[in-house]
């Protein structure tokens, strides 16, 4: 019988990952591009001692960071047109609103500024604000109603499990008890995923993560290299499950497994080298040994947890 938590924490996974998959986007590739994004834009992250936690960013600054961040090169090309640019505008400027939305600059109920004065003030199109507040909107983090205006939602609504959130929650300081419930969840269908994996994974599969492996000893999960291999990792695990639904949960997991990596290497909390709890995970599954497999990836998830306590109290 499920605990009100595992039942609460399942049906937010099912909700946000129903979202994330109805815009036909591969869910590893999608996962791996939010990361590069935001591993570019925390080089010089806003801080709420920096700005002024509560208030909210004068036009000229949030117009300064969003264009900032709009600019930056992507891969694939270095084309500036004025279509790709505006389109990479609504992006920055959807992040930004997150960011600050998450941070309490923006307060639950509060109505956002419009949409011809914030287009105006900006100095972007309407079109590229209005799609910003869509892809908020589609996060459960704002609404918009005929002559009310856009608000903010209560938390409760926020698909707090979308990858790109995540990203947005880490770019500062995350909650303590969201950080803690993030590892709660992992404990619930994690070691799980281990046992069914045992049982049904490929060679080709057990090949994949075995090369994860490799790439993590050589690597380490303080290089950019070593998280992309853990994050393989995890992704075929999962994938090893042969099992539909557990694998469309596959972009929040890895997503909760990057950004909480990242934070305790932010805070130069990787002091203990995890890549032995890797290999004992991998060597139960290669085995087909389910019972091992379960507490082996229970325990490197405490332990994961562990070393995340120790970069809070940093």
């Amino acid at each position: 019988m499920r605990t009100g938590f595992e039942a609460g924490t399942l049906r937010l996974l099912t909700q946000t990952n129903a979202d994330f998959h109805s815009a036909n986007t591969p869910q590893n590739s999608f996962v791996k591009e939010t990361i590069q994004c935001h591993d570019k834009d925390m080089s010089t992250p806003a801080t709420p001692e920096s700005e002024g936690e509560g208030k909210s960013p004068d036009t000229k600054t949030l117009s300064r960071r969003l264009k900032m961040s709009a600019a930056r090169p992507r891969e694939g090309g270095s084309g500036q047109s004025h279509l790709m640019y505006q389109g990479r505008l609504h992006g920055a400027l959807a992040r930004q609103l997150g960011v600050d939305i998450l941070r309490g600059v923006y307060k639950q109920g509060e109505v956002l500024p419009n949409e011809i004065d914030s287009s105006s003030s900006l100095d972007i199109s309407r079109s590229a604000y209005r799609e910003s507040i869509r892809i908020l909107a589609a996060k459960g983090m704002v609404e918009s109603r005929p002559k009310t205006g856009t608000r903010v939602t209560e938390r409760a609504r926020w698909n707090l499990l979308d990858p790109e959130v995540l990203g947005w929650m880490f770019e500062t300081e995350p909650p303590h008890d969201f950080v803690k419930a993030l590892f709660e969840l992992r404990l619930i269908t994690e070691p799980a995923a281990a046992e069914l994996a045992a049982a049904r994974r490929t060679d080709e599969q057990i090949e994949s993560m075995r090369q994860s492996i490799e790439i993590m000893k050589r690597e380490t999960l303080q290089t950019e290299a070593g998280r992309r291999a853990d994050l393989e990792f995890h992704h075929t695990l999962i994938q090893a499950t042969d099992n539909e639904a557990l694998a469309s949960l596959s972009s929040s997991i890895e997503a909760a497994v990057s950004w909480t990596t990242r934070y305790k290497a932010r805070h130069n909390a990787l002091t203990r080298d995890p890549v032995p709890d890797h290999e004992r995970v991998f060597e139960a599954v290669a085995a087909g040994d389910g019972r091992a497999a379960r507490w082996c990836m229970e325990s490197l998830i405490r332990m994961a947890h562990e070393d995340t306590e120790r970069a809070f109290q940093s």
